[in-house]
């Protein structure tokens, strides 16, 4: 998996690949390395294949960090695969997807 971060207005997470039980320790490693300055943590979806349980664990891990210092992490392009396995687990009720 590729994680690019970038910051600015909002920071941008953006994945590229899959998010598995391999990938997701990756994701909150880089996460764990970032000073996130910004309000708002954007978690771009867009080029992502694939979301494992281990994946949106990590995903709530990270909101759960991002809250205790208040700042929020939204889920922006989700494919349809993806949304499914949101729906299906009711992430898509705990994260917050646009």
């Amino acid at each position: 998996m590729e994680i690019n971060i970038s910051h600015g207005e909002n920071m941008v997470i953006a994945l590229v690949g899959r998010l598995d039980t391999v990938t997701s320790q990756e994701l909150l490693a880089a996460f764990e390395k970032e000073d996130v300055k910004e309000a708002l943590v954007i978690a771009d979806m867009k080029q992502l294949e694939y979301i494992s349980s281990a994946g949106l664990r990590a995903l709530l891990a990270i909101k759960k960090e991002l809250a205790a210092n208040n700042k929020q992490l939204e889920i922006h392009n989700l494919n349809s695969i993806c949304a499914e396995v949101f729906k299906v687990t009711g992430f898509g009720n705990i994260l917050t997807v646009k």
